[in-house]
């Protein structure tokens, strides 16, 4: 068994910062990408940043130069820096992982967190 477990989020006025936080445990062999989405009130989840495990990033477009997105192998964690945040940053920030795992280590599958809530106010 599997769980992302998110914490870090709350209410932060236009230009403040948050730090969100996901711890991944169970019966893991290797993470290979773990990653952050948010969906806004209304609309579809969509990425904000993604690592590889040799670190490589990748930003959705409006995050880029804002968020930062970092890892920590020995602790199979992923963490997510937001500065200067907008309003239109609030939404539902879910961390997502793909995994290898020892009853199915044939292949990686996606598991998500449940999830925490940023709310920018202007």
């Amino acid at each position: 068994q599997v769980q992302l477990v998110e914490t870090g989020g709350g209410l932060v006025q236009a230009g403040g910062s948050l730090r969100l936080s996901c711890v991944v445990s169970g019966s893991i062999v290797n993470i290979e990408v773990m990653g952050w989405y948010c969906q806004p009130p209304g609309k579809q989840r969509e990425l904000v940043a993604a690592i590889t495990g040799s670190d490589s990033t990748n930003y959705g477009d409006s995050v880029k130069g804002r968020f930062t997105i970092s890892r920590d192998n020995t602790k199979n964690t992923v963490y997510l820096q937001m500065n200067n945040l907008k309003p239109e940053d609030t939404g539902v920030y879910y961390c997502n992982a793909r995994i290898r795992t020892w009853l199915s280590i044939a292949g990686t599958q996606n598991y998500w967190g449940q999830g925490t809530q940023v709310t920018v106010s202007s």
